[in-house]
């Protein structure tokens, strides 16, 4: 029996896809993409198996695929560095499951009334944990907010600079300077290579009235707590730029949140309340300010509002100054209003209101003992330093092996047959920092596990 290959995408049919070719005047499809450099396409075809015609076969085959992979399910994860192993509760599941949330993508405030109302109580939620009044509708993840937040900046000061910190996210700073290359130049400041906290002498001297804002984050991207937040938001402001902090929001039950030491707009990342890692997606960046027009003008992103309707005593909700976004003024918008990730808000609004300010608080004292006792622990083994840093840290923390004579990569490779994910190694994003490597211990890893860590690093490295 002859074997039949269905065009499961019609247009890929040879007969379809030639009609089309010779419409455009094009004799292949490669001459469409001859704008991109050779190097960067692919010489050959890709290293795919024949067609398979049954479900059954494709099915054994893209799990054969999805098995090569080892997960945190099967592993002790002590890797972090933007995406974290937290807890998930079951309700956040079964609640961003229902179809009325998972399908209604696109609705209206006409269509989709408990999807909007559910955003509402997001930003309303986010908003009292950060202290701020007003939270936009999420960005795709928090280098999208950050990287919003400062060219909301420019716009409000008029300003083309922004100063970061040395130690910042590597692949953040890199959207950063892309995204604001029209518009802003980013300038870095060092760090205490002691304490690991921004250099406020190198701040001070590379601040100017040419900054529209101070970018620094809390905890940092190498888990030191910034206790100069106060000083650095002062500095920022006597030359009159914005600070805008990034704040991991598990933080926010045990650290006081950025308005208390003078952040102007705050962002973040809401995938550690409630949403899985999806192979390294699960993002959804926040952006938050105070409750002022200026402000409110140049935010990027819609915003959700509650208001009375034409039957008193009833309320409705629906989007806030639309007529400020892409949607309605198009390229004249001061910004691009882009895809948005409201299922996570959906489900980040169940986590906070299901755990509360105590459960918040509860979460991050566990965090906070159990990266305390892991550190403790790790600091025992002979050559190995941890923290690195002496600054209070939060969830996060630096490890140096260089006295072990041994390279992060083989640590982690020789831990990887233990069943362990070791540190983010940092190695040549930071090669001061030598052979180190970024920890990272959340509520879900117990002491068994950190003692397995430990007794593991110490025969590895014997």
């Amino acid at each position: 029996m002859e074997k039949k290959v269905y065009p499961y995408i019609p247009n890929s049919a040879p007969k379809v896809r030639t009609g089309m070719l010779r419409e455009i005047g094009v004799k292949d499809v490669g001459e469409l993409y001859s704008e991109i450099p050779p190097g960067l396409r692919l010489d050959g075809r890709l290293k795919i198996p024949e067609p398979l015609l049954s479900e059954f076969d494709l099915r054994r085959h893209v799990e054969s695929l999805l098995f090569k992979n080892k997960t945190c399910k099967e592993y002790i994860n002590f890797l972090g560095g933007g995406c974290w192993q937290h807890f998930v509760p079951a309700v956040c599941d079964e609640i961003n499951s229902r179809g009325e949330f998972l399908t209604a993508y696109a609705g209206g405030t006409y269509s989709d009334h408990g999807k909007h109302q559910a955003w509402f109580e997001f930003q309303s939620l986010l908003a009292e944990l950060i202290d701020m009044d007003v939270v936009g509708f999420p960005t795709y993840d928090w280098s999208t907010a950050a990287t919003s937040s400062v060219l909301m900046a420019c716009r409000l000061t008029n300003r083309k600079e922004i100063i970061v910190p040395r130690n910042l996210h590597p692949e953040k700073l890199s959207q950063m300077k892309n995204f604001c290359k029209a518009a802003a130049s980013v300038r870095q400041v060092g760090y205490d290579t002691r304490t690991g906290q921004m250099d406020l002498e190198d701040l001070r001297e590379k601040v100017s009235s040419a900054t529209a804002a101070v970018y620094f984050e809390n905890p940092g991207y190498l888990g030191g707590i910034e206790s100069h937040g106060r000083e650095i938001s002062r500095i920022a402001h006597a030359n009159g730029a914005l600070s805008v902090v990034g704040v991991d929001p598990i933080s926010l039950g045990l650290l006081a949140p950025p308005s208390k030491y003078g952040a102007d707009i705050v962002c973040g990342d809401v995938q550690p309340l409630g949403v899985h890692m999806y192979c390294g997606g699960g993002l959804c960046g926040f952006i938050g300010s105070r409750d002022d027009e200026r402000y409110m003008a140049e935010y990027p992103t819609l915003l959700e509002t509650i208001g009375p309707t034409e039957r008193e005593g009833e309320w409705g909700f629906g989007w806030a100054t639309l007529e400020r976004t892409s949607y309605v003024k198009r390229e004249l918008s001061e910004d691009f209003t882009g895809t948005s990730t409201g299922l996570w808000a959906i489900t980040a609004a169940v986590y906070l209101a299901l755990l509360g300010p105590q459960g918040m608080r509860d979460v991050g004292e566990a965090i906070m003992q159990k990266s305390h006792y892991a550190m403790k622990r790790l600091a025992t083994l002979d050559g190995v330093r941890a923290p690195v840093f002496e600054c209070a840290t939060f969830k996060e923390f630096v490890v140096n092996f260089d006295d072990t004579g041994r390279s992060v990569k083989e640590i982690n490779m020789a831990l990887l047959d233990e069943g362990i994910f070791g540190g983010k190694d940092l190695s040549e994003d930071f090669p001061e920092l030598s052979q180190s490597a970024l920890y990272c211990v959340t509520e879900v890893i117990s002491k068994e596990n950190i003692d397995r860590l430990v007794t593991s690093l110490g025969e590895v490295l014997r």
